[in-house]
């Protein structure tokens, strides 16, 4: 049998080496005999690990500033975003699911090495990037339930290693019921906060509606391209690729399309709940203090002093810590994740489980504390912003490949995204990469 043609009928450069998260990898059996609803559920739980990058401290700042600048209006990028969210990780499920690889590891397979190199130096600023404002709302979270000061809070996030070889110890469905236990906490004290801004309604609903003054503003263009760099991060389009192999969803077609109908269903789901997370932040900066003449609530520290004159409520700064620290802890966990499966995919290192932990996350770890410890308690709120801008910067990156992996025939076989899917894809990855070159255009003319 000629090998090299079976590898070039494939559509890829290269055959595929090793499994995804190879410690984890098909780790939860899927029952091929039960129920409908029991086969969904076995699927529920990769969709939440990757919303929680929806909802990080990152998203927390852009969301504030929007918030209380300009008030409702940019609920409508929160919801676009989130669409466009949804229809790239449903891609990422197919390219794990038809191709057996996560997206690092496509990229390595596809192109040549000078490429993959560039694209994965891209992914680690990105999760750098990432790490900085997790390691930022974290630190800031146990700074205002506990007074642990900024630098000592950076140093405590670096164990959050040892949580994760803990619970996957465990077993991985452990990791995800961590993270889904966090996100209701999240939703709880949110909910919460929410009754007692009591927001106008009305003018919540009207600011689902898109408006073309966020283009032709340039300080409203710059905060939205922190949501969508917030919301459609780049790190969980790798993350979601590489978990979705946790689950051992057969090798035939029939099998294939079944688990990506439900993992897609896990996804949609996940990121529907995550829209209302990000909704609440943004409502409760517009409803307790744009409404309230505070314009220009930037940092996170200054929104929490607000919250308990605004909204008359004692424990209104606890729950908006809880919340914070539970974001932080959840972001980290999920981005620790991303940076194995990006280090793995596109360098192909095998380490020991506990040695390649605790590589990945000090490479990303290590800048965002020195970035952290030498802003201090200034200026975090802006460094929060601009990470977000950095995200949505380097997305395009990573959405154009995994456009293109998803649409080739070649590479998907059965599973390749239908035309209709392809097309819609193709305009998000086209919408994205212009709004990047609009914000640059805009911070080089001043």
């Amino acid at each position: 049998m000629d090998f090299s043609r079976i590898k070039t009928e494939s559509g890829w450069r290269q055959d595929a080496r090793e499994a995804s998260l190879s410690d984890v990898y098909q780790s939860v059996k899927i029952t091929r005999h039960g129920s409908k609803l029991r086969r969904i559920l076995a699927f529920a739980g990769p969709g939440y690990l990757v919303a929680v990058g929806y909802m990080d401290p990152g998203n927390w700042a852009t969301s504030l500033a929007g918030g209380s600048k300009f008030g409702y209006a940019l609920l409508s990028v929160a919801l676009l975003s989130n669409l466009m969210a949804i229809v790239l990780q449903s891609l990422c499920a197919r390219l794990a699911i038809a191709s057996g690889r996560d997206l690092a590891q496509a990229c390595r397979d596809a192109f040549p090495r000078s490429v993959s190199v560039v694209l994965w130096a891209l992914a680690e600023i990105a999760i750098i990037a990432t790490d900085i404002a997790e390691v930022i709302g974290t630190a800031i979270g146990l700074n205002l339930i506990f007074g642990i000061s900024l630098e000592v809070g950076v140093l405590v996030t670096s164990l959050d290693v040892f949580l994760i070889l803990y619970l996957q110890r465990l077993g991985f469905r452990w990791v995800e019921a961590f993270i889904i236990t966090l996100l209701g906490v999240i939703a709880v004290c949110f909910g919460v906060q929410i009754f007692f801004a009591d927001p106008v309604w009305s003018e919540v609903a009207f600011g689902f509606v898109p408006t073309t003054e966020i283009v032709k503003n340039p300080e409203m263009l710059y905060l939205a391209l922190g949501i969508l760099g917030a919301t459609v991060m780049p790190h969980n389009l790798y993350l979601h690729s590489g978990i979705v192999q946790t689950r051992d969803f057969g090798k035939t077609v029939p099998e294939k399309r079944e688990a990506l109908k439900f993992a897609t269903i896990d996804s949609t789901v996940a990121l529907t709940f995550a829209l209302m997370i990000n909704a609440a932040i943004l409502i409760l900066a517009a409803a307790a203090f744009n409404a309230n003449g505070h314009t220009n609530v930037v940092e996170l520290g200054q929104a929490n002093a607000l919250l308990s004159p605004i909204l008359g409520l004692a424990l209104a700064p606890i729950f908006f810590g809880v919340a914070l620290l539970c974001c932080g802890l959840n972001s980290t966990v999920t981005a620790t994740l991303a940076g194995q499966i990006v280090m793995e995919g596109f360098l192909h290192i095998k380490l020991k489980p506990w040695v390649r932990r605790v590589v990945t996350r000090a490479i990303a770890i290590v800048p965002a504390g020195i970035v952290t410890i030498w802003y201090g308690d200034a200026g975090t709120s802006e460094l929060l912003i601009l990470t977000q801008v950095v995200l949505s910067l380097q997305l395009s990156f990573a959405v154009f490949p995994l456009v293109m992996f998803t649409t080739s025939k070649a590479k998907m076989g059965a599973l390749v995204a239908p035309r209709w899917l392809a097309a819609l894809a193709y305009l998000i990855a086209l919408a994205i990469a212009a709004l990047n070159v609009k914000l640059l255009i805009d911070v080089v003319s001043g």
